[in-house]
């Protein structure tokens, strides 16, 4: 036990808090510079020049993620991202506390028994769009002891059920449409609408789930012709025996009428998310039904006044519209699901407070911009790489952005850590490379996304595995082709994103 400790890899907040100090270290070494910037607050490009040092000390490292997430002149704080996913984590307590989401799939995994193709399908998209969408991750912990007898019972392994939820949500994670801890995040940092780029995603998404489907119902059928071909079949007997699959249920669990309520809410609110979210207007100057339709509901008597004289129109939404609409929907839910008041407190502050550490860490993370912008050695960093990619192609940039992202995707497996802690430099460089800042994004999500498959670090895969009964070992051997796959299909769309 001692010896697992030891080789415990340190935590995201540890390894970020470390940052903090390294950077501000390095503020006593590297020389301090800035950039002149426009008047909407970018930086110009050519403009910068070296200043006096200042160097951060043991009270500036303390007090770095304090102002990360209360913000200063110098930074802007993260507590307008740290209260959406606050909000977002009630909303997903509340529709929890009523089993939809789990009993939903439940009966998509009962109700497809005999048909074990199509439910691993099925599934996969389930999971991809969960993971798209609104970043699913630690949450399937609850599907893996369910899914994992079904596929067993069918003749195929506990690699396929494991494969069907880790990659499912993983390449969801990776082709992210409105994610708001991946996409969402690294937007308002780099300031830009999380609906920049997200009709690309969209294709990238479709792309990767059907490479993703294909690899695990090509490895389902030879496992099922040839157990012995399963990657795990030394261990097949004592998983039917601890999975108890001759006792499996066949018989499935129909969703009651609350529950279809709630999904119909729930499905809802991403639907008018991602609706808010899309700058419409600057698609086609002509879509503009959203501004008119505003402008006339502010004319009408009474209802102008009780919708609110300063209702954001869809298209024009950010952080604070998104967040104002889970809140109200997880009164919604509270309602058509005839939750009793103390109950619906109780589950939306356990859902707030299941991501708490995410909101916490976006602050933390946010401290490495404090720590380089006091120490003035932003401007300098940047001013390394914008002489560095001076004249590099597009296409080579984006590949090196990608291959950046993997390598601190290692060391920081939280989506929303690892944005707060790059995309400020990542998105001004990329401005300096005439690269569009979504197509930045986009390669950061994939970069998280793919590795969080991989890496011991990811909370979400580590125990995935521990339920499964499997091995990383077998685990690694088993997608590491997939992984591959994916890796050159991303650089592949990267490059084609930013040439076209």
């Amino acid at each position: 036990m001692a010896e697992q400790k030891k080789r415990r890899l340190p935590s995201a907040f540890t390894i970020l808090f470390g940052l903090i100090a390294l950077l501000a270290i390095l503020t006593w070494v590297i020389p301090a510079g800035t950039y002149r910037q426009d008047s909407a607050g970018n930086l110009i490009a050519g403009t910068y020049y070296t200043i006096a040092r200042h160097p951060q000390g043991l009270w500036d490292i303390f007090m770095a993620p304090v102002i990360g997430m209360v913000g200063n002149e110098a930074t802007s704080g993260a507590v307008q991202i740290a209260l959406f996913i606050l909000v977002i984590g009630g909303f997903l307590g509340v529709v929890n506390h009523t089993g939809a989401l789990n009993d939903a799939i439940r009966s998509v995994v009962l109700n497809s028994r005999g048909h074990e193709q199509r439910l691993i399908i099925v599934l996969m998209i389930i999971f991809a769009l969960g993971g798209s969408t609104y970043g699913m991750g630690e949450e399937t912990m609850a599907f893996f002891p369910l899914l994992v007898p079904i596929m067993m019972a069918v003749g195929y392994d506990s690699l396929v059920a494991a494969g069907v939820i880790i990659i499912g949500t993983r390449v969801g994670d990776l082709a992210s449409t409105v994610n708001p801890f991946s996409t969402g995040v690294a937007s308002a940092i780099i300031k830009i609408s999380p609906g920049d780029g997200l009709f690309s995603r969209i294709l990238l998404l479709g792309v990767t789930t059907a490479l993703s489907t294909w690899y695990i119902l090509r490895y389902a059928k030879r496992v099922k012709k040839d157990p012995t071909k399963s990657f795990v079949y030394q261990q097949r007997q004592a998983d039917l025996a601890h999975f108890k699959v001759d006792q499996l249920e066949a018989e499935p669990t129909p969703l009651t009428k609350a529950q279809k309520r709630v999904l119909t809410v729930f499905i809802l609110a991403f639907l008018i998310m991602i609706v808010g979210l899309v700058p419409w207007s600057s698609i086609n100057p002509a879509w503009t039904g959203f501004e008119t339709f505003t402008k006339w509901l502010r004319t009408v008597p009474i209802l102008g006044t009780l919708v609110g004289q300063d209702a954001t129109p869809l298209g024009s939404w950010y952080f604070n519209e998104i967040t104002m609409l889970f809140f109200l929907m997880a009164i919604v839910v509270k309602f058509v699901a005839k939750i009793p008041e103390n109950e619906f407190i109780q589950a939306f502050m356990t859902g707030m407070q299941e991501l708490m550490s995410v909101a916490i860490i976006v602050a933390v993370a946010r401290g490495i911009q404090v720590v380089m912008n006091a120490g003035y050695i932003t401007g300098t960093i940047l001013h390394a790489g914008e002489t560095t990619l001076a004249g590099m192609p597009k296409g080579v940039f984006i590949i090196l952005a990608f291959v950046f992202f993997i390598l601190l995707s290692f060391l920081i497996p939280s989506s929303s850590g690892l944005a707060a802690a790059t995309m400020g430099i990542m998105g001004s460089l990329a401005h300096f490379a005439h690269v569009d800042g979504s197509a930045v994004v986009t390669a950061y999500q994939a970069a998280t996304g793919l590795i969080t498959a991989v890496t011991p670090t990811a909370g979400m895969l580590v125990g995935g595995l521990t339920l499964a009964r499997i091995p990383f070992t077998a685990w690694w051997k088993w997608e590491a082709k997939l992984i591959v796959l994916l890796f050159v299909v991303t650089c592949v769309y990267l490059v084609g994103l930013v040439m076209i």
